[in-house]
């Protein structure tokens, strides 16, 4: 496993020779993209699902699942590759501030991990993924009343605006850096130089999370209840009761 380290910015006053040596080189391994997309497409499908009767246990399943990501995100920010380590790109607000101002000037820092504004909406949805599943959970099972129904649409909606903030700043650092980070999570490979690389993709791990993940949907839709008509009319009508009051 490699050793922990931050993910060094490009610096000014490279040599020729060192700017020659930079090239797309692993970055991410392969956990941290299959966590990415996974928690890409069930946070749409949840937020998509959130109004549907009809389509709650597909809801609920892909809650359940954004909060088992988020734990395995967890670990594996405590004991992954370096640029997937919280010690590698977690910054405080000095080196945000300083991000930022460089952005507004259209000079950021390139760094090869995550940068700090990155950084902070990665920590920032993850706390939120924990409260809005939490919150949700209690939701689905009658528990806390409408302070924590409230409190999940709330945190659901916050979370919405911070991936929105999140894609604007990929596509900014797109531009400014002409580098393809949407195309990166795919390869993980991003420019950098060959000791800014990861030594291993670790697939065997992202291959076990993502079939972790299809054995709970699988056990999800096997073990759902079989509705009849009458019963679906039923619960449409319950639903629309709870609307009205």
């Amino acid at each position: 496993m490699n050793t922990t380290s931050a993910s060094p910015a490009e610096s000014p006053g490279d040599t020729p020779e060192r700017a020659s040596a930079i090239r797309k080189v692993l970055v991410w391994d392969a956990p941290v993209r299959v966590f990415h997309w996974l928690m890409v497409l069930s946070f749409a499908g949840a937020y998509l699902t959130a109004e549907s009767e009809r389509w709650r246990l597909v809801h609920v399943t892909l809650g359940y699942t954004m909060a088992g990501l988020v734990a395995f995100r967890i670990v594996w920010g405590l004991v992954g590759t370096r640029h997937a380590r919280f010690s590698s790109f977690v910054r405080g607000p000095a080196a945000i501030a300083g991000y930022m101002r460089g952005l507004t000037q259209g000079r950021p820092e390139h760094h090869v991990g995550h940068n700090p504004a990155g950084a902070l909406a990665i920590v920032a949805l993850l706390g939120l993924t924990l409260v809005v599943t939490a919150a949700g959970w209690a939701t689905y099972n009658e528990v806390g009343g409408e302070a924590l129904k409230e409190l999940h649409e709330v945190t659901a909606n916050a979370m919405l605006a911070i991936v929105g903030v999140h894609i604007a700043g990929v596509l900014i650092g797109t531009w400014l850096h002409q580098d393809n980070l949407i195309g990166a999570m795919l390869t993980g490979r991003k420019p950098g130089r060959p000791e800014d690389a990861v030594r291993s993709a670790w697939r065997s791990v992202a291959v076990l999370m993502l079939a972790a993940v299809l054995t709970f949907w699988t056990l999800q839709w096997q073990s759902a209840p079989v509705l009849s008509a009458a019963n679906r009319t039923s619960a449409s009508a319950r639903h629309h009761d709870r609307d009205d009051d």
